[in-house]
């Protein structure tokens, strides 16, 4: 049997059409994630709570991943007395469209380079909404979108960054300002970070996510912990967990949040937020302007009813 291009043409839009609604879900598809998700998410465990005692490390990869993950839990951190600190490994500055976006006369180094300055900025804004002291804030400034390329091929030679053109970090407010781009340098950084905090309590994204510097920062955290014979303080939280993850798309703080395809597996607890709590997270989230002009909707599915951890990183 063969159709017309018109009908192909027809059927396709109407698949296109159907795919959208699912992904963004208007109306009576955010019912369908409701009745599917309510009960998956409402049978996983709730977390130990936080206590006056913890000292609790948020490993990020970039500003904003810190909120997307954790805000509602940093939240629960201060409310349990405990105190909360953030090591941003990048700044965020291998984000080639949203940095021409905010800077379209510049050449794409220069405008990466200020998009760093800029997310930076963004971060301490989040914090705040957070109540998290600048004190507790740690900036290591290393290249978005390489920090897979240091630990593996750059261990101890710098690696110059693709997007800025930079092969040291030059950022001021960073911990190390004019260090080298290499593997033995970051991992000197984190690890300082880590005996100046000592946690006891480490929230960090796993190996398995799919975008390439938060699988590094998984496996790097792994290493470091592993190495210290603390295994027992790690935490697990996904931001890439798939394609389209999370759905629906948009702004549904009534929605569970449920486990991502790229965690099944992985031992998953949710962390059930109040009202409050969840409002606060949208505000820290709606600190990263310069994010939410490209990827507002996948920024806001995240600001749901519950966040999740899990307790092992791998199956």
């Amino acid at each position: 049997m063969r159709f017309s291009k018109r009908t192909v043409w027809l059927a396709l839009l109407t698949l296109a059409v159907i795919v959208a609604a699912m992904i963004n879900a208007p109306g009576l598809t955010a019912l369908y994630y409701q009745w599917r998700f309510t009960p998956v998410v409402a049978a996983l465990p709730s977390a130990p709570a936080f206590t006056a005692q913890d000292r609790v490390l948020v490993i990020s990869p970039h500003p904003d991943d810190e909120s997307l993950c954790c805000a509602g839990m940093i939240q629960q951190i201060h409310a349990a007395g405990a105190q909360v600190f953030i090591i941003w490994l990048t700044s965020g500055d291998g984000f080639e469209l949203d940095a021409l976006l905010h800077d379209p006369v510049a050449r794409v180094p220069a405008a990466s380079q200020r998009l760093a300055t800029t997310r930076m900025g963004e971060a301490k804004a989040a914090a705040t909404v957070l109540n998290i002291p600048s004190e507790r804030l740690f900036f290591l400034g290393y290249p978005d979108g390489g920090l897979g390329h240091m630990l593996l091929d750059y261990y101890d030679t710098p690696y110059t960054s693709r997007y800025t053109g930079l092969n040291e970090v030059s950022y001021g407010g960073t911990l190390s300002l004019g260090k080298a781009y290499t593997g033995q340098n970051l991992v000197a950084d984190v690890t300082a970070v880590i005996e100046q905090v000592k946690p006891n309590v480490v929230l960090a994204p796993p190996p398995r996510d799919r975008h390439p510097d938060h699988s590094a920062t998984g496996d790097l955290t792994l290493r470091l912990f592993s190495e210290r014979g603390e295994l027992d303080k790690l935490s697990w939280w996904l931001v890439h967990g798939g394609l389209e993850y999370p759905l629906p798309k948009g702004f549904h703080p009534t929605l569970p949040l449920y486990p991502a395809p790229r965690g099944a597996g992985l031992n998953w607890q949710r962390v059930d937020l109040s009202e409050e709590q969840v409002e606060t997270k949208w505000q820290a989230v709606r600190s990263y302007k310069t994010q939410l002009e490209i990827l507002e909707r996948f920024m806001e599915a995240f600001v749901r009813r519950n966040e999740l951890l899990s307790t092992t990183a791998l199956p």
